[in-house]
């Protein structure tokens, strides 16, 4: 059963809430250093993060880049907004499939939550269509699959 909940929010927004058994520090930590990262945020099983920049200041560009071994890739770029250690990531990405999508703007929250950590989401898209895009993507089982890694990082 997963822990993930999405719902969507008027017409452009998206909003993921999860909980961890870790503190907001690990948490943080998972979602802004490469080599934790390149451990966790691998969507499905079969998919490995062989690049993972991130230049983690206001302005700093970051750029994911995933492979299988089907030889299928595709790439994540965006600038930070904002990081607030431990308690809040503001970015905006694109996907790269091979165009780049329009602007996701992506304020991350990571809240104690009892023993653990309660991580929020809220994705901001320019419209609803590329909501519902991505939406039908079932984005929420390759994230979730990912956050069951991160979970597992201890």
């Amino acid at each position: 059963m997963s822990k993930l909940t999405l719902k969507a929010e008027g017409d452009r927004h998206i909003v993921v809430t999860r909980r961890f058994a870790a503190s907001p520090e690990a948490v943080f930590r998972a979602h802004t250093e490469p080599q934790l990262i390149q451990k966790w945020m691998l969507g499905p099983d079969g998919w490995s993060m062989p690049v993972c920049v991130n230049d983690l200041r206001p302005g700093g560009k970051f750029r994911y880049e995933w492979s299988n071994a089907d030889g299928r890739h595709f790439f994540i770029t965006g600038e930070f907004v904002e990081l607030v250690p431990f308690s809040r990531i503001i970015h905006i990405e694109r996907m790269h499939l091979p165009d780049p999508t329009p602007d996701n703007h992506v304020v991350t929250t990571f809240e104690k939550d009892g023993s653990g950590t309660l991580m929020t989401v809220r994705m901001t898209l320019p419209d609803a269509a590329t909501r519902a895009a991505m939406l039908a993507t079932g984005m929420e089982h390759g994230m979730e699959a990912s956050y069951v890694r991160l979970e597992a990082l201890g």
